[in-house]
Parts: structure tokens; C-alpha cells; sequence
């Protein structure tokens, strides 16, 4: 359902302004993936108290390093699961914008996360080239394995979110990279088996911090993007501004802002420039569902006015006035 809030501000007859604002709804949380991250979390806690034990007592630097990294995503699973919990609180006084941005800092703090548990291990794993120990090829392959079905099935958990919502992709793609790296360690196992070679050991840990590094980058530049309130990536603006140009009565638009509300939600203000006056509440509804339908903004702000000499009361800050366009 579409709510419209409109309200008209009575100036002199030299400009009529007015502010409206029209969103779709009020609080938009996404998928409940609340089981999905208790089950996650409990299965990958096990998994690393049982990696970490094995790893040590195998004397296995891939199995500690994966434990470690395991580790890092059980944070990180926490963190997504805190953020998706606080993102359905309805506003409040002080947060008027509600508690979805929470989501955006989440998804920070685990590539930021990632980032950390990728020093320690390449630090590990080059003191272990220095000084090789002997590896139990057997228990890293058993072990691994066992992380293989766990973070893959736990992977599958958040794959219906992934797609449109970075906090939930932060949690796919570490469990998703930890099955290949589980898998890593299963090869690296085999390999010592074979060959006992134990070098082979801190390299496979070398190779599994530049798997972490290379699925958390695109999460960390999505993650910096949104809290930064750049426009997400999914969005055009150039898009939205040409839209805008096309609705009738508008001749120009300034001061068109898109940013992030969430990971999943996005807001937008502009002025519109309508000499005609303004064109009634039914073309606020048109235009909230046309930006909601073709650009999943969900929440629109816009300042109507009738000249473009009318300043928009932020100085410098002001972004240029774009248009006019021709309407068929």
C-alpha cells in the first residue's frame, strides 16, 4: 500500500512552495533470516572449536588458519544478525531514519574483520615456511572435509539474500569462500599424504588468505560505498534525474540526492521545478511507485517549486538545476 504525506507551505505571490514527501510504507525489513543465522552460528562455533583442537594437536597450520578465519565469519555471522535484527525497530525520536544503517556498518566491520584474520595468518604461515613442522595429512583431510558441508550448507542459508542485500551477501560469500578454502586444506592434506612434503602445509594457508582477500574485497568497496551515502551500485542516477525530467509540469530538478538508508533501502530528495503549481497529491503516488517500481526507492522527498529563482537555501551546497526538457 502507498502512503502520501503531503503539506503545502502558503508563501507570497511570487512563490508557492511546498514540501512533499511520499514513501511505500514504513518500515521495509527484509527476509527473516533469523534461523538461518542461529543455525549458522551454532553449527560454525562447533566446527571451530573442533578445527582449532585438531589443527593443533595435528600440528596443522592450514586447519588453525581456517579455524581462525571460521572464526572470523562466526563475528561476522553475529554482527549480520545483530544489524538484521535492529533494521525492523521501528524510528524513534533520536533515530528518526530507524536503525537500518546498522546493516551498512555490519557488513564494514566484517570485511574489516576478514582483513585482520588475513594478517595473522600470513604471519603464521610465513614463520612455519621458515620452519617447517611435521603435518598429519590424514586429520586435515577429515576435518576439512567436515567444513566443506558445514559452510556450504550454511552458504546455502543466506543464498536467497545475497542478491540485493550486501549485509546478508557479507555472510554468504565468507561461508560460501570458506567451503573453497576447507576445500584447499582437504588438497593440501592429500597432498602431504602423498609426498610428505610439509611446506605444502603454510603455503595452502598463503593461498587461503589470498581466497579471504579476493572474496572480501567487492564487500569492502560496497560496504565503504554505502557507508559513505554514495549511491548503490544497483542504482543509476543519471536514470533516476532523467525520470524525474520526464514526469509532466517539471522543467528542471536540482538538489536530486540518493543515498542509502540500509542495505536494502534507499532515499532520494530533490527539488522539482513545476511552474504550473502544484500538480496534486496523485502525482506524488505516481511518482513514489514509479521510483519505488523502477528503482527500489522506497522512501522520496521532494521540494515543488514554481521558478527556478527560487533558492534552495543551502548555498554552496546547492547542486545545479537540470533541464529543460521537452514532454511528448
Amino acid at each position: 500500500m502507498t502512503e502520501v504525506h503531503s503539506r503545502h507551505d502558503e508563501h507570497d505571490a511570487s512563490h508557492d512552495h511546498a514540501h512533499s514527501h511520499s514513501h511505500m510504507g514504513h518500515i521495509h525489513a527484509p527476509k527473516d533470516f533469523g534461523f538461518a543465522f542461529a543455525l549458522g552460528t551454532a553449527l560454525n562455533i562447533g566446527f571451530v572449536l573442533v578445527e582449532l583442537v585438531t589443527g593443533l594437536l595435528s600440528n596443522s597450520m592450514a586447519l588453525v588458519a581456517d579455524a581462525g578465519h571460521n572464526f572470523s565469519d562466526v563475528l561476522g555471522l553475529v554482527l549480520a544478525w545483530g544489524a538484521s535484527v535492529l533494521v525492523k525497530r521501528p524510528p524513534t525520536p533520536r533515530f528518526t531514519y530507524g536503525f537500518g544503517s546498522s546493516t551498512i556498518l555490519a557488513a564494514l566491520a566484517n570485511a574489516g574483520l576478514l582483513l585482520v584474520a588475513v594478517g595473522a595468518i600470513v604471519l603464521e604461515a610465513i614463520q612455519r615456511l621458515i620452519t617447517p613442522a611435521p603435518v598429519e595429512g590424514g586429520t586435515m583431510i577429515i576435518v576439512a572435509a567436515i567444513g566443506i558441508l558445514i559452510n556450504g550448507f550454511t552458504a546455502w542459508l543466506f543464498v536467497s539474500g545475497s542478491e540485493r542485500d550486501v549485509n546478508i551477501r557479507g555472510a554468504y560469500l565468507h561461508m560460501l569462500a570458506d567451503a573453497a578454502v576447507s576445500l584447499g586444506v582437504v588438497i593440501a592434506g592429500i597432498a602431504v599424504v602423498l609426498t610428505g612434503l610439509n611446506w605444502i602445509d603454510p603455503v595452502v594457508s598463503l593461498v587461503i588468505a589470498g581466497v579471504i582477500v579476493w572474496s572480501t574485497w567487492g564487500l569492502l568497496q560496497d560496504s565503504m560505498r554505502l557507508a559513505m551515502q554514495g549511491v548503490p551500485v544497483t542504482i543509476d542516477a543519471a536514470k533516476v534525474q532523467k525520470r524525474l525530467l520526464e514526469l509532466p509540469g517539471v522543467v528542471s530538478i536540482h538538489d536530486l540526492h540518493i543515498w542509502p538508508m540500509s542495505t536494502t533501502e534507499t532515499a532520494l530528495t530533490c527539488h522539482l521545478v513545476m511552474p504550473s503549481g502544484h500538480p496534486g497529491d496523485a502525482f506524488l503516488q505516481r511518482t513514489a511507485k514509479m521510483l519505488h517500481d523502477e528503482f527500489e526507492i522506497r522512501h522520496a522527498t521532494f521540494q515543488l517549486e514554481v521558478s527556478e529563482d527560487v533558492p534552495c537555501g543551502l548555498g554552496d551546497g546547492c547542486t545545479p538545476a537540470v533541464g529543460p526538457v521537452s514532454h511528448a
